[in-house]
């Protein structure tokens, strides 16, 4: 008989921080630095902070978390093409801007973003900024928006640990009414890529192909779907 019960190295030490519309946000090792300075809030050191990590880490995830929280307004790097500073930078003295090297290379842009981070700046605020590399990384023509960002605290986001991918597995998978052993997560969780976005794509083709053929989720069926999927440095030879 199966059990949806994860094993408890898999699920230990998990904090959660609820998302509005989403599923709360899974706490451990490769994200919990990020968390800590969340929770600094509003006790940052400088008038903003720096998320970043690689696509589908999770930094937007917990962006959305922290704006929720304060009810910040949101904005990306489209925005600046086509609003102004002033109606961007709100009048909370908190701002959340969503996938912020979008500016790299854009001097128009920067402009914009210098002009909202001083507004905020004036204001006492704060902005959080979710990128997938450090300020330092990004090619800012326009010196003193350079400077700025620089200036504030970086704080990376890991890809997902088999911790936080076991749970994220198992709630999709509970989601789907699909019951799967732990052995299925757990030979899952150490051959996938390592992205909240793969562990979709996984459970999407499982669910598909067992339901074309009517076969229950498996570690077999796990076999055949997997190098379809993709994985990231692991053999495509599955033992």
């Amino acid at each position: 008989m199966t059990t949806t019960e994860p094993p408890a190295q898999l699920v230990l030490d998990l904090g959660h921080r609820p998302a509005l519309g989403r599923a709360d946000f899974l706490v451990s090792q490769c994200n919990a630095e990020a968390v800590a300075w969340i929770d600094r809030w509003p006790d940052w050191p400088a008038p903003g902070l720096v998320i970043w990590g690689p696509a589908a880490s999770g930094k937007s995830h917990l962006g959305q978390v922290w704006q929720a929280r304060i009810a910040a307004p949101m904005i990306s790097a489209a925005d600046l093409d086509n609003r102004e500073p002033p109606d961007l930078a709100g009048d909370l003295g908190a701002v959340y801007f969503d996938g912020a090297d979008g500016i790299v290379g854009n001097p128009t842009r920067q402009r914009a973003a210098l002009h909202v981070y001083n507004l905020i700046a004036e204001q006492g605020g704060k902005i959080l900024f979710s990128a997938r590399t450090p300020p330092g990384r990004w090619r800012i023509e326009l010196a003193d928006l350079h400077s700025r960002l620089n200036a504030l605290p970086a704080v990376a986001i890991a890809p997902p640990d088999d911790a936080v991918l076991g749970a994220v597995l198992l709630k999709l998978f509970a989601d789907r009414q699909l019951h799967v052993g732990v052995a299925v997560i757990q030979f899952a969780v150490t051959r996938m890529e390592r992205s909240f976005e793969a562990a979709e794509r996984l459970v999407t083709a499982l669910d598909t192909a067992a339901l074309a053929s009517q076969r229950r989720v498996t570690i077999p069926l796990l076999r055949e779907v997997l190098p379809h999927i993709g994985s990231a440095g692991h053999s495509d030879e599955l033992p």
